[in-house]
């Protein structure tokens, strides 16, 4: 079955919680610290999400879009103002994750085009996204939707992400 993108509410908070930290552990094994994705726990994730709700979606740019298929959230992606403007770039995609058993399926697609979609809405002529370094699946899926690498680079602790940008039109 297709998955439906729609705006994420408070109820998709526990749904949401579970595909970040399911995907986390699917697509970064390997490539950060297992004892970071071992302490990573659904219920605390929910627990926090609700908590924040309201402070997080209070600009009204930053939106959260659940894909939904079988009644149950599958993907999530969040977008909104760039935390920096870069080279023009005003909006960005913070976050976008589908279940693995998901991947290459359409989920990942069809959130992205809507996060496009309403970045662009939002008069964002230009965005970013980080990506970790080394998750390969990650960086041939945003090359293939036309984001690509423009050389800059975030270091956290061990971690170090690429930032790919995309012109998206008018």
């Amino acid at each position: 079955m297709t998955a439906h993108v729609r705006e994420a509410t408070i109820d998709d908070a526990a749904g949401i919680a579970r595909v970040r930290i399911e995907t986390w552990r699917a697509a970064y094994a390997g490539l950060v610290p297992q004892a970071m994705l071992d302490r990573m726990d659904v219920q605390r994730e929910t627990e926090r999400r609700t908590e924040l709700w309201h402070e997080a979606h209070a600009h009204p740019q930053a939106h959260e879009l659940v894909a939904v298929a079988d009644g149950e959230v599958v993907g999530w992606a969040a977008i909104g103002p760039a935390r920096e403007e870069v080279d023009g770039a005003t909006g960005e995609l913070y976050a976008i994750y589908a279940l693995s058993e998901r991947w290459s399926r359409g989920v990942g697609h069809a959130l992205l085009m809507e996060a496009e979609r309403r970045l662009r809405a939002d008069g964002h002529a230009r965005a970013y996204l980080w990506v970790l370094e080394g998750n390969e699946r990650a960086q041939r899926f945003y090359e293939q939707h036309g984001w690509l690498p423009d050389g800059g680079v975030k270091v956290d602790g061990e971690l170090s992400e690429r930032r790919h940008v995309r012109d998206l039109g008018a």
